[in-house]
């Protein structure tokens, strides 16, 4: 199986992610894309994106870029995981572009921009920083 395939099937088996309408926009060695649409439900006191949606997107798009740097019998979870949350996410969707800062064998040291975008304008709101831990991949 090539790598996009791989990992769109592991996306598409994501329930959080799939409850959030969110989708994957860009696949390559070391990067992933995700957006997920501001919706009322997500939404905050006053109106905002609520900080764990960043938090979530970002999460996945680091832990996936990890992931494409692995052979096919390997996934990842996350060790930890740390957000700055930079402006508030205000628009039509959130952009998450997750990458992998430092490959290891064991743990991989990954990063996450988000940004809040109306049209064609993007807003940096949030920026993670974390470790993946590689594992077996699940086969249930």
């Amino acid at each position: 199986m090539d790598l996009n395939t791989r990992i769109r099937t592991s996306f598409n088996r994501q329930g959080m992610l799939v409850t959030l309408g969110a989708s994957l926009t860009h696949v390559a060695p070391g990067e992933i894309e995700i957006e997920v649409p501001i919706r009322p439900e997500v939404s905050q006191q006053q109106g905002y994106a609520h900080g764990a949606l960043p938090f979530a997107i970002g999460d996945s798009a680091a832990g996936y870029a990890a992931v494409t740097l692995l052979d096919a019998e390997s996934d990842v979870v996350t060790s930890e995981m740390a957000i700055h949350y930079l402006a508030p996410g205000v628009g039509d969707r959130l952009v998450a572009r997750g990458s992998v800062i430092k490959p290891g064998k064991r743990m991989l040291v990954t990063q996450a921009d988000v940004y809040a975008v109306t049209g064609t304008e993007e807003r940096h709101i949030a920026r993670l920083t974390g470790t993946m831990v590689r594992v077996p991949l699940r086969q249930d």
